[in-house]
């Protein structure tokens, strides 16, 4: 049924997202490829933030177009590399190249 009602909204990003954040907490017992891409999309987004929020504590100028890439990004072994390179890295754009 979740499948089902994901695949019917995936033609409204807007909907898809908040029917997604609604049913995220009905889903954490569930196992599914929907379950589990909604809980990888969280990791990631989670994910992402650390990285900024590294940036941004250090002084770090983070550019628009940094910031778009950094929270663009799904893959949270991406992410990871730049997490770790985000703590000593002498610009936000510089941690890009370790991706």
């Amino acid at each position: 049924m979740t499948e089902t009602l994901a695949q019917g909204l995936s033609d409204f990003p807007d909907a898809s997202k908040t029917w997604r954040d609604l049913v995220l907490k009905e889903l954490s017992f569930f196992s599914s490829p929907l379950s589990e891409e909604i809980r990888e999309e969280g990791r990631a987004q989670g994910r992402a933030e650390d990285v900024l929020l590294v940036l941004e504590q250090r002084g770090l100028d983070v550019p628009d177009l940094v910031r778009e890439q950094i929270t663009d990004c799904g893959d949270t072994a991406i992410l990871r590399r730049w997490l770790q390179h985000a703590v000593s890295a002498p610009t936000a754009e510089d941690i890009l190249t370790h991706g």
